[in-house]
């Protein structure tokens, strides 16, 4: 079996950048995920972060998570419960305008280091967004002017916890989904597995690697590549031992940038047998995509051609 794709980025500026491109450019068209190694961000920084997210779990979530799961009688399921998932999360919007000041059990060097973080990974993600464009044959900076719209992109970040399970075969961590948006970039537990992807039919783990980030495409980069890069399915399953950290941080596109296949991406045959994704207004997707994230993505590209108003 194929070995899940890392991407060491310091190789860029070396004799290796034009290999180191092509594993980029396969990881997307093949996996649509991929995870990145020297990629910039002190480890420091991410041991920090870590640090300070699991003692914030320990002191804020952990007791409501275990509320929610008396209060619901969880313990005494018997059959698979396919309507909830066993995480305990909060959100931080980073732009187009920060809450992260605005969230009351956060204190001050949590607050610090999470703006800090956030910083490099924006910087990351529109670093990426580039070596796409590069990839895709398309001009520099094309995706970020997509994505921007008239007020910039939209930036933020999921923080998770996977506590232990005691029914694992019963619960999902995460229920199968694509994400919505546009690239992710994902701060996993280093120790506790759990996040799967599906490829050829198979679940396959995304392995745990210490200061890594983990990267996947979402639903607007497989519209705007007209489906040469794929968003691809993926979920989180329980364990009985341990608590899985996930950081996931979501650039996306501005909630008015026009979504369409990039021009040069459209091939004539394409448009002759109607394989053309459609153009819509990012904030219309999120809206139905809020209803069916659960469910595959093409019944929502083809909503989206059928309700078009731009």
């Amino acid at each position: 079996m194929e070995s899940f794709p890392v991407v060491d980025m310091g190789k860029l500026k070396t004799e290796d950048r034009a290999a180191t491109m092509d594993k980029i450019k396969d990881a997307c068209e093949n996996w649509g995920f991929f995870e990145l190694v020297n990629h910039g961000i002190s480890i420091e920084l991410m041991d920090c972060v870590e640090k300070l997210t699991k003692e914030h779990y320990n002191k804020c979530m952990e007791q409501r998570f275990n509320e929610m799961v008396a209060t619901k009688g969880l313990h005494s399921a018997q059959s698979e419960i396919t309507d909830l998932d066993w995480e305990t999360t909060f959100f931080l919007r980073h732009l187009p305008v920060s809450n992260i000041s605005d969230l009351p059990d956060l204190h001050d060097d949590y607050i610090y280091r999470m703006k800090e973080f956030s910083a490099e990974l924006e910087k990351l993600a529109e670093q990426l967004l580039d070596l796409l464009c590069e990839n895709l044959g398309l001009e520099k900076g094309y995706l970020k002017k997509v994505f921007y719209g008239s007020k910039g992109p939209n930036f933020g970040t999921k923080v998770s916890n996977y506590p232990p399970c005691p029914k694992p075969e019963l619960f999902k961590g995460l229920r199968a989904h694509t994400d919505a948006g546009g690239i992710i970039l994902l701060f996993q537990d280093h120790k506790v597995s759990g996040l799967h992807l599906l490829k050829d039919g198979h679940w396959i783990d995304v392995p745990p690697m210490r200061h890594s980030i983990v990267i996947n495409l979402g639903d607007q980069l497989e519209v705007i590549t007209n489906g040469k890069y794929k968003s691809v399915m993926h979920r989180v399953i329980t364990q009985r031992e341990g608590n899985r950290m996930s950081i996931a941080s979501f650039y996306n596109p501005g909630d008015d940038a026009i979504i369409s296949p990039a021009p040069s991406l459209v091939k004539e045959d394409d448009q002759k047998t109607n394989q053309v994704y459609p153009k819509f207004v990012f904030d219309d997707y999120m809206k139905l995509y809020a209803g069916l994230k659960f469910q595959a993505k093409e019944p929502r590209f083809e909503a989206m051609k059928a309700i078009a108003t731009v």
